[in-house]
């Protein structure tokens, strides 16, 4: 098994062997070629003696095998020279230096390498690309994950707030208004955009003309919203105000929200507007029943508009 250490593959290291005494004419030149690659004195100091003192003893090829195994050795210390002696021969083109007689095969050989590092260069570009695309996609999916988990705990403790309510009997105002906000709450968990309690002020005297419990965005629609914790059902009476703030702007459409029940007239006059303008009647049980069923509240919210637009139903109860 090769050592995972090792710059080179074998058929690089076997090419370059081959190469190398093709570009030197003599062992002292090959001898210097990987000494300017930056190969560590150690590794050159045997071949070195030989070139020296005994050149007869020794071959180019030789040379470079000796040298290049002692280098593959050094492992990541040994990196830099390494990738410097394949970045001078695939560089090469002073084939006039090569022996007449060397310079197709160099030129050939030259050729070979440039297209395996090419070749490789090239599996590594891919290669990262896929292990950035694999980051990102883990990446995404940890975020994902973490949002699920995020929308999770704010449905959870806004189904836990809303079951509260149903306790303070005692306390009938600060429930209303509690229950606006335990409302509003849910829309944001769902990633619903809302304007919370909403108020309209006379620019002269500073008092409150108007003040709306929620503003909600649906499918790039507005929404005025309307909350109230009631004990009786809900008639014309208690829907007028939030009409006529409906008919006060063109494009807007209304949500009331109730925990009674309407009456058959308050039913049928929001039936009888609904060419004119939207006015989706909802219950207090129904966002009950969504939060304990997990279910999605902005498909819950289209089923009630379009029941409205499409069959002229304003209160179309979803429950399940």
């Amino acid at each position: 098994m090769e050592d995972d250490r090792y710059h080179y593959p074998a058929t690089v290291f076997n090419l370059l062997v081959d190469t190398i005494p093709l570009l030197c004419k003599s062992k002292k030149d090959v001898m210097l070629f990987l000494e300017g690659a930056g190969i560590h004195r150690d590794d050159l100091a045997e071949m070195w003696l030989k070139v020296r003192m005994d050149r007869d003893s020794v071959g180019k090829h030789e040379i470079v095998r000796d040298v290049l195994q002692k280098a593959n050795k050094r492992g990541d210390s040994g990196l830099t020279a390494r990738r410097e002696v394949i970045k001078r021969v695939v560089e090469f083109e002073e084939f006039s230096t090569c022996w007449p007689t060397d310079v197709y095969k160099a030129k050939s050989h030259v050729n070979d390498l440039r297209k395996i590092v090419h070749a490789k260069d090239a599996f590594t570009r891919m290669k990262q690309e896929r292990d950035a695309a694999h980051e990102e996609t883990v990446r995404r999916a940890r975020t994902e994950r973490a949002a699920i988990v995020a929308k999770r705990k704010k449905i959870e403790e806004v189904r836990d707030r809303l079951s509260a309510l149903f306790g303070m009997d005692a306390e009938p105002q600060r429930r209303g208004k509690l229950l606006e906000g335990v409302l509003n709450d849910l829309f944001h968990a769902y990633g619903i955009q809302v304007k919370e309690d909403f108020k309209r002020i006379n620019p002269e005297d500073g008092s409150v003309v108007e003040q709306i419990d929620g503003v909600i965005d649906l499918d790039n629609q507005i929404y005025l919203v309307e909350m109230k914790w009631l004990k009786d059902p809900v008639g014309v009476n208690e829907l007028a105000p939030h009409m006529v703030r409906l008919f006060s702007r063109a494009d807007a459409r209304g949500i009331f929200i109730s925990t009674s029940e309407y009456t058959a007239p308050a039913i049928s006059e929001c039936a009888h507007h609904l060419s004119n303008k939207t006015m989706i009647l909802s219950s207090v049980k129904e966002f009950v029943a969504l939060l304990a069923s997990e279910r999605d509240l902005v498909a819950m919210l289209r089923e009630k508009v379009n029941a409205g637009l499409i069959d002229r139903k304003p209160f179309h109860e979803v429950l399940a």
